[in-house]
């Protein structure tokens, strides 16, 4: 009996040894350290269409947010998946300056903050180095070149890849798989103490044609279709007004006012009879223009213009006046393309001499502006 109860407490007391052994075991393994999950990661592609009928090209716009940040002498790297290519744009091979950079200290979803200076190689302390490698440039490694080129923890990384990058001469872009479906982006922040992924889904076509047409127009308006010069004096120059009673200071008799979409602009033309009573005529200035002469049987018009692109024609856009009956319908104003309303002032100016017949005169213009669709 006493044998027995001996090998008992021999039993017992290994188990004993056994469990502080293990315990004491258990305390040597060493910490491990695991990378953290970059945040808020999209890419922006201004393509999503394969290039499965011929080459898709896109720009990318890479987002994220590194919880550890990168630190001086560090690395972002950006792996695209295998059917990307970033090598055989028409313009040629992706390289720097088809990047930008930029950091942002308070994350907001939006490509902005402090744009990074990048240099193909050898950045200094304030400058990122930024290289494409791998099979048809799929890997973009970002190296910080020192202290001053650094992202902080919680801060906003964006990376612009294509012809919309702006910090240098951007002209090459990726070209998207032949296949559609999703793709993984991988990332690797500050030498891999951040990562993620990023899938893009490329559809067989992500474009859509979309058709409008737009009708040919032109406005033409007349402000007042009546106006007038008063009673005609051979000693003091009339200019024609709204009212109808003339004034002897020069002024806008009313507007013109012309706009068209045509791709050629328009042409406004004058045709009609200068101030007429029965067989008695006021004579027209002619093609000249001519400033005004008290005594002298005068009739004769002149322009402003004013918005748009209109101008107005010889001989009516200087300070005198003209009246080229020999030539209507005559050319008084144009634009050469589509324009905004122009506005057209138009003053009139009559003068008699001491013969002149007395009676009631009066005159017709006929204002026409034709679109040159």
């Amino acid at each position: 009996m006493q044998k027995a109860l001996s090998c008992l407490r021999l039993t017992t007391s290994f188990y004993l040894v056994f469990a502080l052994t293990f315990a004491f075991t258990v305390g040597l393994f060493p910490n491990t350290a695991y990378a953290a999950p970059l945040t808020s990661k999209k890419d922006t592609m201004t393509n999503l269409s394969n290039s499965g009928s011929g080459d898709e090209l896109s720009d990318h716009e890479i987002m994220f947010v590194t919880p550890t940040g990168v630190a001086s002498a560090q690395t972002i790297v950006i792996t695209m998946p295998a059917d990307f290519d970033g090598s055989s744009d028409p313009q040629g091979a992706l390289d720097v300056t088809d990047v930008d950079f930029f950091v942002d200290t308070t994350p907001d979803g939006v490509c902005d903050g402090t744009a990074q200076t990048l240099v193909a190689t050898g950045p200094t302390s304030s400058q990122w180095g930024a290289a494409f490698s791998g099979t048809e440039n799929r890997i973009l490694t970002l190296t910080s070149g020192g202290a001053s080129a650094t992202v902080g923890a919680g801060h906003e990384a964006c990376i612009e890849i294509g012809e919309g990058a702006t910090g240098g001469t951007a002209n090459s872009q990726y070209i998207n798989p032949t296949t559609s479906g999703s793709k993984t982006i991988t990332l690797s922040v500050g030498s891999g103490a951040d990562t993620g992924n990023i899938l893009v889904n490329i559809l067989d076509d992500s474009q859509v044609s979309i058709s409008a047409t737009v009708n040919e127009s032109l406005t033409f308006t007349v402000s007042d279709n009546s106006i007038g010069f008063g009673t005609l004096d051979p000693g003091a120059a009339r200019y024609a007004t709204g009212d109808t009673n003339g004034t002897g200071t020069e002024t806008e008799a009313h507007n013109l006012i012309v706009g068209t979409n045509a791709a050629n602009g328009y042409t406004m033309t004058v045709s009609g009879n200068t101030l007429t009573s029965g067989l008695f005529t006021v004579n027209a200035i002619g093609s000249s223009n001519t400033a005004s002469s008290v005594g002298t049987e005068q009739f004769g018009l002149r322009m402003n213009a004013s918005g748009g692109i209109g101008v107005v024609s010889a001989p009516y856009a200087a300070s005198g006046f003209a009246f080229d009956t020999a030539a209507f319908p005559d050319q008084i104003a144009s634009a050469t393309g589509a324009s905004a309303n122009t506005t057209y002032s138009v003053r009139y100016l009559a003068n008699i001499g001491a013969n002149t017949e007395a009676g009631t005169y009066s005159a017709t213009l006929t204002y026409v502006a034709t679109a040159n669709f």
